[in-house]
């Protein structure tokens, strides 16, 4: 499992690189076609492609323990609304969703992306359960649970009020012997070459953590029932607030240390701050960074560099380049997130951090903070 979950979060960082590249020509282009209705319409679905991928990568690195948790107060039947229009798309025409909800929904507090990726993964092994069709059923409820009835019935839980989804299908059902292995890693009922057996293990380490806990009925040629409780939450949702996308962002004639192993996002982001007034310096690692100052005897401000790195990471680097340009600014760039660099002490708390993917406005205006911190200071 260590090793998967490795395997998952490089692929996760690589991937946000190849995001990062994508969702930066697609904001450049979307500001050149302004008026072309048409055009501005295929680069929207472009974009929100491109943050579909992204959220893909969240759970590759939440697999890997790479990203770290944010959970939020919500409702069972808010997350399952808004995942419906993607999930209807995922199952195929063939598949008839309904979804049953609540009038009063109960707040639960869990990562939503993560709860949304253990529907996801229960729909996909309901609609393989059904290759001629049938009925996805998604029911919400509110329940008082008794620990001894639940822990007689196999529920690791305490008495109490949780929220729970139910995600029915009527497809062919698991075997008997197959239900009490069904959570194992690696532990598939289907085809060879057409599952890992690593779904419903995730969606199980997701809940569990969550203080939940995810039980299966099932009946053969009948169809399976997975059932998901997690704990009431007496919170109150947070206000939400608006995060609009920057369209502009203002330059500066500060120097730059442009730190990034991947060629395509190194040039892309080198002529966007040269555009916008810095003098930008570039290197494809630690290593490189270091010659490129040696090099270069006039001031640098600002230091941006990819956390992770071969021969050198960007902390490394970072701590090396203190000692002789002590007035340099720091900013990373990851596909992992902060407190996941931190807990794994990676990077020092309190370092500004820029989460890949993200564009050339967000790097620019990520930039002007940093500098203008230094300003105000």
């Amino acid at each position: 499992m260590e090793s998967v979950g490795r395997l998952a979060g490089g692929v996760a960082h690589d991937l946000n690189n190849v995001l990062t590249i994508i969702q930066s020509f697609g904001e450049l282009l979307e500001m050149e076609i302004e008026g072309n209705t048409v055009a501005e319409e295929h680069v929207g679905f472009i974009l929100q492609a491109a943050d579909r991928a992204q959220r893909l990568t969240r759970q590759l690195l939440a697999f890997s323990r790479r990203q770290s948790v944010e959970p939020q107060i919500v409702t069972l039947a808010d997350v399952t609304r808004n995942t419906l229009s993607m999930l209807r798309r995922l199952i195929g025409e063939d598949v008839r969703v309904a979804m049953v909800p609540i009038d009063v929904p109960w707040n639960i507090k869990v990562d939503p992306a993560q709860l949304e990726q253990v529907l996801l993964n229960l729909a996909v092994n309901a609609r393989d359960a059904m290759p001629r069709g049938g009925t996805l059923t998604l029911e919400t409820h509110n329940v008082q649970l008794d620990g001894d009835y639940a822990r007689a019935h196999g529920i690791d839980l305490e008495s109490g009020e949780y929220a729970m989804l139910a995600v029915s299908d009527t497809g062919c059902g698991i075997e008997a012997d197959d239900l009490a292995r069904i959570f194992e890693p690696f532990f598939t009922t289907k085809d060879k070459g057409k599952g890992t057996g690593l779904g419903l293990s995730t969606c199980q380490s997701i809940i569990k953590h969550a203080g939940g806990f995810i039980w299966v009925y099932s009946e053969k040629g009948i169809g399976t029932t997975f059932k998901v409780y997690l704990p009431r939450c007496y919170d109150r949702p947070a206000v939400a607030t608006a995060d609009p996308r920057p369209t502009s962002v203002a330059g500066g004639d500060e120097t730059l240390l442009l730190v990034e192993d991947d060629a395509q996002v190194r040039s892309l982001f080198a002529q966007t701050l040269s555009n916008l007034g810095y003098t930008v310096l570039t290197a494809v690692d630690g290593v490189d960074a270091l010659a490129v100052v040696e090099a270069y005897q006039q001031r640098i401000d600002v230091l941006i560099s990819d956390v992770v790195m071969p021969r050198m990471s960007g902390p490394e680097l970072a701590a090396s380049l203190k000692s002789t340009r002590p007035a340099i600014r720091l900013l990373y760039m990851s596909g992992y997130t902060g407190d996941a660099l931190a807990n794994h002490g990676v990077v020092e708390p309190g370092f500004s951090l820029l989460e890949k993917p993200f564009t050339p406005l967000q790097l620019g205006t990520a930039i002007r903070n940093v500098l203008d911190r230094r300003s105000a200071s």
